[in-house]
């Protein structure tokens, strides 16, 4: 990689390396190289872990009130090849990475190709600064998906959700009522409320009796402040 080329990516990292090396191989796919050691697969392993616990130790202090599954949950979403690809790809790195002939024009690997550049790249930052420039660089990049983080839950997943946290906090269960239900049998819609302790919350339509009940439950978290009322429960 020439001097030009590694000033612009570490322009777009917002990180200057000591080590240039590192950033070098971070680019260096297996397919552009005759031994794999040349590559950045290691950086890739290595990587996969840092952005893993930084992740995690996130999501743990963000959401204090979910339990593991949920957490799990979100933290596969949040470092999923899908992900991390995108996130290439917004920052424009995947045109510096080098690649074996062909290797562009295949739509069937691209996402997990640039998915494992982003892995080297964290890695990179990590070798060259330490763990705390790592987790501040991946913090920075991830933060827009952070905000966004509470609707990456499974929304067939809202009434789970609330009867652990009521279990939990309240030593009880949400109890389900149905207030009204319209249309012909063909095409009846139901609204349903959530009852906790007495307490009574936002009631919610739905096409049938188990999406209302899960849009009540999602109404419940959002009073509950389990959830932020970013969008309307649906």
């Amino acid at each position: 990689m020439d001097e030009k080329t590694r000033r612009k990516i570490e322009q777009i990292l917002e990180y200057h390396f000591s080590n240039p090396e590192l950033l070098d191989k971070a680019f260096v796919h297996s397919s552009s190289v005759e031994n794999r050691k040349m590559s950045n697969e290691r950086q890739e392993f290595l990587g996969d872990a840092v952005l893993g616990m930084v992740i995690c130790r996130r999501l743990f202090e963000k959401f204090p009130d979910y339990l593991e599954g949920d957490l799990t949950k979100i933290k596969s979403a949040l470092v999923s090849r899908k992900t991390c690809a995108e996130i290439i790809e917004s920052l424009g790195l995947s045109e510096y990475l080098s690649v074996g002939k062909g290797m562009k024009e295949n739509n069937a690997i691209e996402g997990s190709v640039s998915a494992g550049l982003l892995e080297a790249v964290i890695a990179a930052v990590y070798l060259d600064g330490g763990f705390e420039n790592a987790e501040e660089f991946i913090l920075r990049i991830f933060d827009d998906i952070f905000e966004d983080a509470e609707n990456r839950i499974d929304r067939d997943n809202y009434k789970s959700l609330l009867q652990q946290y009521v279990q939990q906090n309240f030593e009880t269960t949400p109890n389900y009522q149905l207030l009204d239900e319209k249309g012909p049998d063909h095409d009846k819609c139901f609204e349903v409320q959530v009852v906790i302790n007495g307490r009574y919350f936002p009631s919610a339509w739905g096409v049938n009796k188990k999406s209302a009940e899960q849009k009540a439950a999602c109404n419940a978290l959002v009073e509950l402040e389990v959830l932020k009322p970013k969008q309307k429960c649906r």
